[in-house]
């Protein structure tokens, strides 16, 4: 799709914020939403609460990350602009990132056997349903960092460009006790990239019985069928 106009982006921003936050997958000043610009970056005013935003009063910064206009920016500012620079280039169109707090995919690490474990070979959730997979595809889990913390930035960039290089790109990341981040070409394919993975998120916190993954057969279908990068 074609990238927005600064006016559509800024709009945008507040209409998804607000839908997130009505329907509660975000909650008080948690979580942002940043937009990619021609021309620099639209980000959420730190501790703002994104049910609440106005368009007017978004920080605006230049593509060097210099804030120019606007509200004081949040300061995942510098971990949004590493996932832009690390998932444009293997989707060129990626334009929009979001991040929140939500509660089930939060929950999923806060057990010891995750947290505990190696990075690279931990991943959020398996391949349980086939919108998942379509939609959403692996999400690495990075382990904790206080927020704000470059260590966690670096971490994020190598999960995108260690993905991206191997053939499966991810639109996704799982910071570990705080949340998820999610991009794609827009606020409204961002946010369906978020809904479809906390509700995974929550099926799983849900079953009360192990559960059994899609087979490689069914993946392999999935992936002839729609392309499925997982």
């Amino acid at each position: 799709m074609s990238a927005l106009t600064e006016h559509q982006a800024r709009e945008e921003m507040c209409r998804v914020g607000q839908s997130l936050f009505a329907r509660g997958y975000v909650h008080a000043t948690a979580g942002n939403i940043s937009v990619r610009l021609d021309d620099g970056f639209l980000i959420t005013p730190t501790d703002a609460c994104l049910g609440f935003l106005d368009p007017a009063r978004l920080s605006k910064l230049n593509l060097q990350g210099e804030q120019i206009s606007g509200d004081k920016a949040s300061k995942t500012i510098a971990l949004h602009t590493r996932i832009y620079a690390a998932a444009q280039q293997f989707d060129v169109h990626t334009r929009c990132v979001i991040h929140t707090h939500s509660t089930h995919c939060v929950a999923l690490t806060l057990h010891d056997g995750l947290i505990n474990t190696a990075v690279d070979t931990r991943e959020l959730l398996p391949a349980v349903t086939p919108y998942f997979v379509m939609k959403v595809g692996h999400v690495p889990v990075i382990d904790y960092h206080r927020p704000g913390a470059v260590p966690a930035a670096d971490a994020v960039e190598r999960a995108i460009l260690h993905y991206g290089q191997q053939g499966t790109p991810i639109r996704a990341v799982m910071l570990s006790r705080l949340g998820p981040n999610v991009w794609h070409d827009s606020p409204a394919s961002a946010m369906a990239i978020l809904e479809e993975l906390e509700e995974t998120a929550r099926l799983v916190q849900l079953s009360a019985h192990p559960i059994s993954p899609l087979s490689q057969p069914q993946l392999q279908e999935l992936r002839d069928a729609f392309g499925a990068r997982w």
